[in-house]
């Protein structure tokens, strides 16, 4: 009876409808094959585009949370939670935030991102058990994802965090799910059915993951992560990003690359840092009142110094 409760859910699910489209694919040539993809694919940019609004909520209630010191909480399973985990560890290099700032969950834990554990994602009070773990607070966003919206380690995170005050948000790629009724703001893509009935980390994914991107990145330049569009607290941890740092020096200020090196030796390659003294002629310590003074904002503190 179980079985078949489930299979009456799923077939009410737009992510699992069969795809008119590609019926005939197996018969397909390689080059056929990846048409009928890439045809699929270039939906989902118009979907998210459909839902700005609602990122558009949640991207401020992310900043209202980040500014008193609360945290973003992605939590998901498999594709889903393999997509919040990647997020957020690329938040840190990218916009030098603390590694527990943006925090990725994962049914299953660490070992469900690179086998799969499908089964946990049946555990409601795993999901409240893994926020409680993390020790949530009021504070803090919390974003569940689920393609299908109905997976129970997510429904149980959720319920969690309403119960602690937590600000809630729901991505799904269904309209009206049970995650999107639970949360106080639902984003639901709906990119249609899938190429492969059911292989949801194909346009539901890719939907996922552009959403994603934009909550994370439009949070961080509304929070003083940028100047202008460049990347001005990346850490370059590495060759590649050091080059890149000198790079972001230079396009910011003109100056030249021995320059550019030159300033971030004196900062301790504080890319912000390095671009205001640069912009201003103010000495490190000095600069670095200005930045605090402005609120992390280099463009304020360039126009107060100016």
């Amino acid at each position: 009876m179980q079985d078949h409760a489930l299979m009456s859910e799923l077939d009410g699910l737009v992510s699992e409808g069969r795809n008119p489209r590609t019926m005939d694919i197996d018969l397909l040539p390689a080059t056929e094959i990846l048409h009928r993809i890439n045809d699929e694919d270039r939906l989902v940019p118009e979907a998210v585009a459909r839902v700005i609004p609602q990122i558009a909520a949640a991207v401020e209630r992310i900043v209202a949370a980040f500014g008193q010191g609360g945290r973003l909480v992605y939590i998901g399973a498999g594709t889903s939670g393999r997509l919040g985990v990647l997020d957020a560890s690329e938040c840190p290099p990218t916009f030098g935030v603390p590694a527990g700032m943006v925090v990725g969950l994962i049914a299953g834990g660490p070992a469900a991102l690179t086998t799969s554990i499908e089964g946990a994602e049946d555990d409601a009070e795993a999901g409240a058990a893994a926020l409680r773990g993390i020790g949530l607070t009021a504070k803090d966003v919390v974003v569940g994802i689920a393609v299908s919206g109905r997976t129970p380690y997510v429904l149980g995170a959720l319920a969690h965090a309403r119960g602690v005050g937590a600000a809630t948000v729901a991505l799904s790629c269904n309209p009206a799910s049970a995650i999107a009724t639970l949360a106080e703001i639902a984003i639901s893509p709906v990119v249609g059915p899938e190429v492969l009935t059911g292989s949801t980390r194909l346009k539901s994914g890719t939907a996922q993951k552009l959403v994603l991107n934009m909550l994370t990145t439009a949070s961080m330049i509304r929070i003083g992560k940028t100047y202008q569009n460049l990347m001005v607290d990346v850490r370059p941890t590495n060759q590649k990003l050091m080059a890149r740092a000198v790079r972001i020096v230079m396009q910011a200020s003109g100056c030249t690359a021995e320059a550019a090196h030159a300033a971030l030796d004196r900062t301790g390659h504080d890319v912000k840092l390095a671009i205001l003294v640069m912009l201003t002629g103010q000495e490190p310590q000095a600069a670095r009142g200005m930045l605090a003074g402005a609120g992390g904002f280099l463009r304020l503190a360039i126009e107060g110094g100016g």
